[in-house]
């Protein structure tokens, strides 16, 4: 069974000089992305990566390619997803990958394609760099799922292309990486035909995919390349990004590990092996934010909020996939309020320049992959702290947080305070559309208006107690034993228990495709990948490609 030993720890750092399975082309406004998997170049031993089936690796190149397409590449206002093989898009997530693999293993890396398909999303409708799919051969499954993430496809009418998520006729899986949701929230295919077609080996072709809205276009394969580079310049005459500005180079993000612990420039984590927990220290910048916008591309990747998400977004792939038994996160932030507040009024202020939008959208998602993260998170709140605006989204996302009332014996440091600014009014929705500030006050809405008048303004232990930013307020006689009591409670407690609770509790309120793919679609994923019609000895997963059937247990659960 596949798990994090096997080959080291997964190392999320990529950069296109090292892409195994992924080819990138520049025409102007618009970019090919094509996708030419190595059957060799598999993450893990024993299977190979054919007929463009992907594992987690070539899934964190895409995931670094649809970063760089962003920063570095402000003059493309369109992407089109190809397939690099000829008679093949791509047959989807790979099927001797999933048997061989842990349970936590296939889990992880169903949410981590399913936060890169919702970030292919997030650049058509946010940064305005619209996705196409050009499909030709079979577009299965997972294939079919990155497909549907892009915004418009143009499918080969050649006879044998076809798109199809075959996973509940041939594997007793789901279509998990989102597959069921778009069909019937993005797309708004019927739920008849949905039905059908989610239950067929064959999939559907021709006029019919159109028909039904599972392609938005299919074209003579003569005519494919033609139709597929008039359809990606509309889509780029469109944009409003610069064709004109220079991008960003994403540099090699630096990073040590040393023992149990991993540092970064801004944030750092120590690992308690003995007590399950993460301790994750964020620092404020310590520098004055550049004067105005140019300074902000001249700083590019050092500049702090970016280096902070790039830093973050590494440090919560790192703990999830290679520390599965640390169930527990404990924040903690260290520095100026100031300045952190002032490198928000930076950002929100240039709002409509292309960097900044591209800035606080990678701060967005660093967030929501906390948020979906099955990890207990905490926050502690004590003086030299610097929960302000954007860090305080942190405590904002945690399931639980402590704040100091106060200061302790022989401390000359100020007590700790909280700090709001505009960038936690709107900047950062969760994956349910609302901010945390809305999602923790669903009974009291009027409350995000008056906190909103407190912006700037430093809360202390009592202030935001009374202001219900944060959950306990223990004072220095009770503080330590309050705070070991409850991390070792929560240890302790069983973490299946722990991940069904938290991700039925982050997100109230209404639900988006993302919200469904995550607190719904997700969670049916994660039970069937444990039922013996899946993966056990006779499971339709574990069976594949054997020439076995499947043995099924006909009792509905």
């Amino acid at each position: 069974m596949a798990d994090a030993s096997d080959r080291g720890p997964v190392d999320f750092r990529t950069e296109p000089a090292t892409y195994k399975h992924w080819k990138l082309a520049f025409d102007g406004p618009v970019a090919t992305l094509a996708m030419d998997v190595r059957e060799d170049g598999g993450l893990r031993p024993g299977y190979e990566l054919k007929l463009n089936s992907y594992d987690l690796g070539v899934d964190i190149e895409l995931y670094d390619a649809v970063q760089r397409l962003r920063f570095e590449h402000p003059e493309v206002g369109a992407v089109v997803v190809t397939s690099g093989k000829e008679r093949v898009f791509c047959a989807g997530a790979n099927i001797r990958m999933l048997s061989q693999s842990a349970h936590g293993w296939k889990v992880n890396f169903c949410k981590f394609t399913n936060e890169t398909r919702n970030a292919i999303e997030e650049a058509t409708g946010e940064s305005r760099q619209t996705w196409l799919c050009a499909v030709t051969g079979s577009c299965a499954g997972g294939g079919y799922e990155l497909a549907l993430a892009t915004d418009w496809i143009i499918m080969a009418d050649d006879g044998t292309t076809a798109v199809s998520l075959p996973e509940v006729p041939l594997l007793a899986v789901l279509p998990g990486t989102g597959g069921l949701t778009r069909l019937v929230d993005k797309r708004r295919v019927r739920r008849d035909r949905a039905d059908f077609f989610c239950t067929t080996e064959e999939g559907v072709k021709g006029r019919r995919a159109v028909e039904w809205g599972l392609v938005d276009e299919v074209v003579p394969r003569s005519k494919l390349d033609e139709i597929v580079r008039q359809r990606a310049r509309e889509f780029a005459a469109r944009t409003d990004r610069p064709a004109g500005a220079r991008g960003i180079p994403l540099t090699p993000l630096e990073r040590t590990i040393a023992g149990d612990r991993v540092a970064y420039r801004h944030v750092a984590c120590a690992i308690d092996r003995q007590r399950g927990l993460a301790e994750i220290t964020v620092q404020a910048p310590s520098e004055v934010p550049p004067a105005d916008l140019a300074g902000i591309h001249a700083q590019g990747s050092r500049f702090w909020p970016l280096a902070l998400a790039r830093e973050l977004d590494d440090l919560i792939l790192h703990l999830r996939t290679n520390e599965d038994e640390i169930g527990v996160w404990v924040f903690e932030t260290a520095g100026s309020a100031d300045l952190v507040e002032a490198y928000d009024k930076l950002l929100a202020a240039h709002r409509n320049d292309w960097l900044a939008r591209e800035i606080r959208l990678y701060l967005k998602r660093t967030l929501k992959r906390l948020d979906v993260s099955s990890r207990s998170v905490f926050a502690l709140i004590e003086p030299g702290s610097c929960f302000a605006g954007t860090l305080l989204e942190l405590a904002l996302a945690a399931d639980r947080s402590y704040m100091l009332d106060g200061t302790r014996p022989g401390d000359a440091r100020p007590p700790a305070t909280l700090r709001l600014t505009e960038l936690n009014f709107g900047a950062y929705p969760m994956v349910n559309g609302l901010t945390r500030l809305a999602a923790r006050f669903l009974a009291e809405p009027a409350r995000v208006d008056k906190l909103r008048a407190r912006a700037g303004e430093d809360l202390d232990a009592r202030a935001a107690a009374e202001a219900g930013l944060v959950t306990f307020t223990p004072d220095d006689i009770d503080w330590d034993d309050e705070v070991r009591l409850a991390l070792e409670e929560r240890a302790a407690f069983s973490p299946d228990a722990l991940t069904g609770m938290e991700a039925s509790l982050r997100f109230g309120g209404p639900e988006t495709i993302e919200s469904k793919i995550f607190a719904r679609l997700s969670a049916w994923q994660n039970w069937i990948f444990q039922r013996p019609n899946a993966v056990g000895a006779k499971g339709a997963l574990v069976v594949y490609g054997t020439g076995q059937r499947s043995d099924f247990d006909r009792r509905r659960a």
